[in-house]
């Protein structure tokens, strides 16, 4: 991970940005990582696994012997989609590829009946999806923003879970994505912060209500990594040096991130992990 490019160039995208306009390019195709079979044999459902993080992470699952299915929003992100297949099929793996807008009930229910289907069952469960609309004033938050942030970041982890828990055996694992933000929040994020806040509570009390069935829930929640979600939501002047305030003065790249993801996922490596929170943020250190 030495030779990291490590500056975040000015650059502005349309949302909700696409891995292939990104200057630099963000490490996020896993291409170092080796597995060691942790998940063999596993089926894992990724939603926003088109690029960034949830790339990364469908990688890395599958290096480690699982078949998964990814979601993704906009036909803007269909290249980067078919990339991310095209990375998993080449370690063997099955990658099934779905459209859906996750800010319904409707489409999260058809999204795990579908992937259970096609991947013959559901063992992980990662909830990696989500919005963001920097604004600088509290007033700036219109009820649409508001209501769409919550719908995509908080319900649909809450529908996709309550779904998947009618196909998902005893010893499976949930993962949840939270947010550096969720735990210290953010002034021009005020409404993300929240969602991601509520996730990382969601993420305890579930976790405590699936103990007898083995199922473990756990949350990743990242601090400043380079995605396309951050030239499409910021402003250039944002995306200028981002994550150069961290205390290792640099931005992450997804690859650095996802092996928490595989970590949380296979029992080999987490069986006495649930109800974690826990935030790869480059050395920022919080109370609690």
């Amino acid at each position: 991970m030495s030779d990291l490019p490590e500056t975040a160039h000015a650059q502005q995208q349309r949302p909700p940005g696409a891995t292939g306009d990104m200057e630099p390019r963000p490490r996020d195709e896993m291409r170092d990582y080796v597995g060691a079979g942790h998940l063999a044999g596993k089926k894992a459902l990724i939603t926003g696994g088109d690029s960034g993080i949830g790339r990364a992470v469908a990688v890395a699952f599958a290096k480690e012997g699982a078949d998964v299915a990814i979601c993704y929003v906009s036909e803007d992100e269909e290249d980067d989609a078919r990339h991310t297949a095209s990375l998993v099929q080449e370690q063997g793996r099955s990658c099934h590829v779905h459209r859906r807008d996750l800010g319904s009930e409707d489409t999260c229910v058809a999204l795990v009946r579908d992937a259970v289907e096609q991947l013959g069952g559901l063992d992980v469960l990662v909830n990696h999806a989500g919005t963001q609309a920097p604004q600088q004033d509290l007033r700036a938050i219109s009820d649409e923003q508001f209501d769409r942030t919550f719908k995509v970041n908080v319900y649909a982890v809450f529908w996709l879970c309550r779904a998947a828990l009618d196909h998902m055996p005893d010893g499976a694992a949930i993962i949840n994505t939270g947010s550096v933000n969720g735990l210290r929040g953010n002034k021009t994020l005020m409404d993300y912060s929240a969602t991601k806040g509520a996730v990382h509570a969601f993420t305890q009390s579930l976790a405590q209500a699936l103990v007898g069935r083995r199922i473990r829930v756990n949350c990743v929640a990242p601090g400043p990594v380079w995605t396309p979600l951050i030239p499409s939501t910021f402003p250039e002047e944002k995306v200028e040096g981002f994550g150069e305030q961290t205390p290792m003065g640099r931005m992450a790249h997804p690859d650095e991130i996802a092996p928490s993801y595989v970590f949380f996922a296979s029992d080999r490596l987490s069986s006495y992990y649930s109800g974690e929170v826990l935030a790869p943020v480059g050395g920022e250190t919080h109370p609690g």
